[in-house]
């Protein structure tokens, strides 16, 4: 009797502990070599395939089939125990969550990957942001949220419609919101900016574009370490310079002013051949074609104007200093005269002043 007690002892304990572990060992087993086979694949074909689909869709996968498989496994333990049915229910329901969730994570990740390549591959013809990152990544979860509540027996039509229902007064109470993620929508879409332009509004504030959130756009001014960020909506109904379009070049103006008794021809020559030297330098442009444009007489110069073609706007504050700098020492060398601003001052005699009854005394 003590014998065939002890014997149904351990049959009970191989039935209820070893077989269920042993069934979640060999899922998280086969788990972690397959997802260090996915890491050996992306470690052997980054170079290769780093701009393709195929390559995305596995690096995405990276962790999830260690998860995937001790869920799987999970599963498979407890159908290999007899357990009340209410509780194995109940845990279906939790691994078949945790399942929707590993795919739908994969696809979110694979979708965000397909559109950065987009992006890389057709020259930035879109603009590629938090806010349409956020936005495919939210339908795709959605997506998961709805397949999980049909599998619960839930019935999706009732939510839909308290979801437009309560939609309407959401929109009423969200309305600056809601401008708000429409009008970075119609930034976007309508491919009026991009990462990394810079651009002014009619307002006066001016930097470069870092990002176009479901609020905000964020822009940081040239040579600044601070950020300013100003509503999508303001934006979208602003007057925009933007001086990344339609090219990245653009031409700077430096006013120039030489005494009447210069030689404007050699002028003329002297500042065209410091300018390219100046260009080639800083702008790394030898090819460049800087112009010499006389405007007016001045009241104690003959001023004109340098135009400086420069290939990035972020190189416009060094060709000036530069530019000012080495046309200074050429000047001087050559013998041309940047003359100071000249004012004739007409001084009534002061005996005069004194005889004269109607000069107020001091």
């Amino acid at each position: 009797m003590t014998i065939f007690s002890h014997t149904l002892n351990f049959n009970n304990l191989v039935n209820l502990l070893i077989v269920p572990c042993s069934i979640v060992l060999a899922a998280l087993t086969a788990g972690i070599i397959a997802d260090r086979l996915i890491r050996r694949y992306i470690g052997h074909h980054v170079a290769v395939e780093e701009s393709t689909w195929k390559y995305v869709l596995v690096r995405s996968m990276q962790g999830v089939p260690i998860f995937f498989s001790f869920v799987i496994g999970l599963y498979w333990a407890i159908d290999a125990v007899e357990i009340s049915p209410t509780l194995t229910k109940l845990l279906s329901y939790l691994l078949f969550t945790s399942n929707v969730f590993s795919i739908t994570r994969v696809l979110a990740r694979t979708v965000d990957g397909v559109v950065t390549m987009y992006f890389e591959r057709s020259d930035r013809n879109l603009p590629k942001t938090t806010l349409l990152n956020s936005i495919l990544i939210g339908v795709i979860y959605a997506m998961g949220l709805l397949v999980i509540l049909q599998y619960y027996g839930i019935s999706i039509a009732p939510i839909l419609t308290a979801a437009g229902v309560g939609g309407m007064a959401v929109a009423l109470a969200l309305q600056e919101t809601l401008a708000n993620i429409f009008s970075g929508l119609h930034l976007i879409l309508s491919k009026q900016l991009r990462i990394g332009e810079y651009i002014r509004l009619g307002s006066g504030e001016e930097g470069r574009v870092t990002d176009i959130t479901w609020r905000f756009t964020t822009i940081i001014p040239l040579g600044a370490s601070n950020t300013i960020v100003i509503p999508n909506k303001t934006i979208a109904g602003a007057n925009i310079t933007n001086f990344s379009r339609p090219t990245l070049n653009i031409n700077v103006s430096v006013p120039v002013g030489v005494a009447y008794d210069s030689d404007l021809a050699a002028v003329e020559r002297i500042t065209i051949e410091t300018a390219k030297e100046v260009l080639a330098r800083v702008d790394n442009n030898p090819d460049a074609n800087p112009l010499v444009l006389y405007t007016d007489f001045g009241d104690s110069s003959i001023n004109f104007k340098v135009i400086l073609p420069s290939s990035m706007f972020d190189n416009q504050g060094i060709i000036k200093h530069e530019f000012i700098k080495a046309l200074t020492d050429r000047y001087r060398t050559e013998g041309i005269d940047i003359p100071y601003p000249i004012r004739t001052v007409i001084q009534e005699n002061a005996d005069s002043a004194e005889n004269d009854p109607q000069t107020p005394a001091s």
